[in-house]
């Protein structure tokens, strides 16, 4: 995996604005709706959620990045190697103490294939967790770094993950004897096969603690309330889904951790509506407003701004302000702002405005 200073082609020491700038760019460049290349866009936007965040960004300079494993390779779970993922083990089905039984290790022991299971052992880690979380339009427009808390299995803070207790020396798994494997005989319609297990007392290590810690009892992981930030960027879309690497469930002994994804969702506004980057925004006039023009204060997301209503405005027509939309998450600048003139008939007059208006029949209006 590339470092993500690299991704977005800046130094380690630019700052936050260079940093912003640059994923901007690049982003607006690869984005997959004007052509580009998903798979590098995809790889922009991992590297500026770290980099983005002062935060995220100074652990990423301290510990580096967590890598994931590649891409799945050829295993026996379902027999993969072949067309439809035939599984092997539909044949025997019937027959009774075949049920549980893993002819993965059959092939292995023929052909020569790691198994599945081994792979998994090197790449097993804490379950991924989904959560939503609903923020306001102007949250949306501003950007801002939210603090959710978030009930979880967390790495135990007494042993700090090694599921011994502080001070207690480890030392040579009993079960396997050090080799993190266990071999079992099993006997079927083949034959009597070896079979090679994690060993279930050490997770595969080939060591344990000497004494269990006391708070997991040697888990290595507790249940815990745990307070994370998060970064929202400026511009986000309704229904977009944030990944933080590593946030999820803790992965036990020897384990990495899964990931965090938050899935947003923004709350209907009682004055805007939103159109992709733009705002869109419904202006009430009066007939002598619309019929002569005028000057009005006009609602923003950035506050309060001066319009100039032109002389014989129609309703249904609309002005546009431009550059006051939302920010542009994968791209530079801001939407525009359209305003939709409704030209209001009053329900009732004045006497003083009864006239008024019976004078302006008279003339023809």
């Amino acid at each position: 995996m590339r470092d993500y200073y690299e991704v977005l082609g800046v130094s380690r020491g630019a700052s936050q604005d260079e940093v912003k700038r640059a994923y901007r760019s690049l982003a607006h460049k690869h984005h997959p709706d004007k052509g580009g290349d998903e798979k590098k866009f995809k790889e922009l936007n991992e590297a500026y959620q770290v980099l983005g965040n002062p935060q995220k960004r100074a652990q990423y300079d301290q510990f580096g990045r967590t890598f994931e494993g590649g891409g799945p390779g050829f295993g026996f779970e379902g027999f993969q190697g072949f067309p439809g993922g035939f599984d092997f083990r539909s044949g025997f089905k019937d027959f009774k103490g075949f049920e549980d039984f893993d002819f993965s290790d059959i092939f292995e022991d023929f052909f020569g294939f790691t198994s599945g299971r081994k792979a998994r052992k090197k790449q097993k880690r804490g379950q991924d967790i989904a959560i939503d979380l609903e923020i306001s339009l102007e949250e949306a427009f501003s950007g801002m770094e939210k603090k959710i808390e978030l009930q979880k299995m967390a790495t135990c803070p007494n042993c700090q993950g090694s599921g011994g207790e502080p001070g207690t020396k480890m030392v040579e798994c009993p079960t396997c004897q050090g080799k993190g494997e266990v071999y079992e005989m099993r006997r079927s319609l083949f034959g009597t096969f070896s079979k090679v297990r994690i060993c279930p007392q050490c997770g595969g290590e080939g060591k344990k603690p000497e004494k269990n810690c006391s708070e997991c009892k040697g888990k290595g992981r507790v249940r815990k309330i745990e307070k994370i930030s998060l970064y929202i960027p400026a511009g986000i879309s309704n229904g977009e889904v944030i990944k933080l690497e590593g946030r999820g469930e803790a992965g036990g002994v020897a384990s990495r951790p899964g990931d965090l994804y938050i899935k947003i969702h923004i709350k209907s506004h009682p004055k805007f509506k939103r159109k992709g980057d733009d705002i869109y925004y419904e202006l009430s006039l009066t007939f002598s407003q619309a019929a002569l023009g005028d000057i009005v204060d006009l609602p923003t997301l950035e506050g309060k701004t001066s319009l100039k209503i032109p002389s014989a405005s129609q309703s249904g027509e609309t002005l546009i302000l431009k550059g006051k939309g939302m920010p542009r998450v994968y791209g530079s600048g801001k939407g525009d702002q359209i305003v939709i003139l409704k030209v209001e008939t009053p329900k009732r007059l004045t006497k003083k405005q009864r006239e008024l208006m019976e004078e302006l029949k008279g003339e023809g209006l």
